[in-house]
Formats: structure tokens, C-alpha cells, sequence
């Protein structure tokens, strides 16, 4: 879920997440998460996401944040990858680190 404000109203919440804002918190299917009193009217996108254990990552050049859906704890916190070293195609090496402040498609391919 692409937002420019961290605040959402609980409809849009509920048409692009699937999470339903109910008095007893944000519910779906049969689970419910409880949620502040404040919370039921505008959301709070910052709350949510750790309630629900989404990742949230501000892309802050363009004033946006990135929502991602529940994950159960197993999400990336930043959209900025750990320092790899791999040997390329010409078997020399090369560390992702010197791609630092570009934008970066990375793709992992097997065999298997």
C-alpha cells in the first residue's frame, strides 16, 4: 500500500489490506488485533503497521511510504540491502556497497 501521509481513513485501510477496523481492533478472517480507542476513526499507519507486523519504509525524496502486508515477523524493516561481496560473471569481485545511493534491480536466479 503506496501512501503520501501517515494517516488513512479505516475504509481505504480495509478495501487495500483486507484488515477490517472493528471496535474489538483491526480483524481478518478470525483474527483480531486490539487497537488504541483513538485509533477507530483515522488510522495511524505507524500504530498499524507495528500491531500488525508490517513493514513500513518511507521513501523520503518522494514523500511516500510503502506499507507492506503482514508478514508474522519476517519482514525487512529498510529498503537498503546488506553489504554482499559476489565474484561476477568474470570471476572478479564485486560488493554491492559501491552501488550505495542508486536504485538497484537485483535478481537471483537457480538452476533447481
Amino acid at each position: 500500500m503506496i501512501l503520501r501521509q501517515l494517516q488513512v481513513d479505516p475504509a481505504e485501510f480495509e478495501r487495500r489490506t483486507g484488515w477490517a477496523i472493528k471496535p474489538e481492533g483491526a480483524c481478518k478472517g478470525p483474527v483480531c488485533v486490539p487497537l488504541p480507542e483513538s485509533e477507530i476513526d483515522r488510522l495511524d499507519v505507524e500504530v498499524l503497521a507495528q500491531r500488525l507486523g508490517m513493514a513500513l519504509v518511507h521513501d523520503e525524496s518522494h514523500g511516500i511510504w510503502a506499507l507492506g502486508p503482514e508478514s508474522g515477523g519476517h519482514a525487512l524493516t529498510s529498503a537498503e540491502a546488506p553489504d554482499i561481496t559476489l565474484p561476477d560473471r568474470n570471476g572478479n569481485q564485486f560488493s554491492l556497497r559501491s552501488l550505495r545511493g542508486t536504485k538497484v534491480f537485483l535478481l537471483a536466479w537457480a538452476s533447481w
